[in-house]
């Protein structure tokens, strides 16, 4: 029984709760990064996809809407979450909690905040894993939070759901990417202003080399 089973029918309302403070919803947040996420491939994108630790498929929902063509799949190892996840979301693509039912010609895997949950002695057999399931040039993002930020150091502290969490820093996941031998795309840093300062968003992208942003993304790619 994966811990997430526990929180599987509230996820949403105790994950708002804790970003409450930023002034968005998860949804906004989610949003967000399957907006990046459909920038990182071309136009009209129809490969496919896997959500890795899709949880209640939050940010699949979103997936759908920004790579309407893609093939989309789901791994979460709660079972519960994935029994929370929209029909209209799991009828068109495989979501499951078993690992060995996932498919090995994936041309882009997205991992939106879940390496954290992940034991740091099981983090590089992860990343070699979620590699080995890469299609040919297929791609691997990783979203993470970003511990130089103080504020974002402070919501995880106050969160149920990362109660486990132990935050890693971009040089640890692309150590990770460097030894599974992915070729590094992009190392990024994002989600600087709150709600409060909309107005500045965007400036973002000009801020993506500045390391107070409150979440990073790392795209590295599959070439052989």
């Amino acid at each position: 029984m994966s811990e997430f089973d526990l929180f599987a029918t509230n996820y949403k309302q105790l994950l708002d709760k804790s970003l409450a403070i930023s002034g968005d919803s998860s949804e906004y947040f989610a949003d967000y990064k399957a907006r990046y996420t459909a920038t990182s491939v071309s136009n009209g994108f129809s490969g496919k996809v896997l959500d890795f630790g899709c949880g209640v498929g939050l940010g699949s929902k979103f997936l759908r809407k920004y790579l309407p063509a893609a093939t989309l799949h789901g791994f979460d190892d709660s079972s519960a979450s994935i029994q929370q996840i929209d029909p209209s979301l799991s009828i068109q693509g495989l979501y499951t909690s078993d690992i060995r039912h996932l498919n090995h010609d994936y041309d882009l895997i997205v991992v939106a905040n879940v390496m954290h949950h992940i034991p740091p002695q099981s983090r590089q057999e992860t990343v070699i894993d979620l590699k080995d399931r890469l299609a040919k040039n297929g791609k691997l993002l990783v979203f993470e939070h970003n511990p130089a930020n103080p504020l974002t150091r402070w919501v995880v502290s106050r969160c149920p759901l990362d109660k486990d969490a132990i935050l890693l820093s971009p040089k640890e996941i692309q150590a990770y990417t460097q030894y599974a031998r992915l070729r590094l795309v992009r190392m990024a840093y994002i989600m600087f202003f709150p709600r409060p300062l909309a107005l500045a968003r965007p400036l973002e992208p000009y801020l993506s080399w500045c390391a107070l942003g409150a979440q990073y993304v790392l795209i590295a790619e599959k070439t052989n």
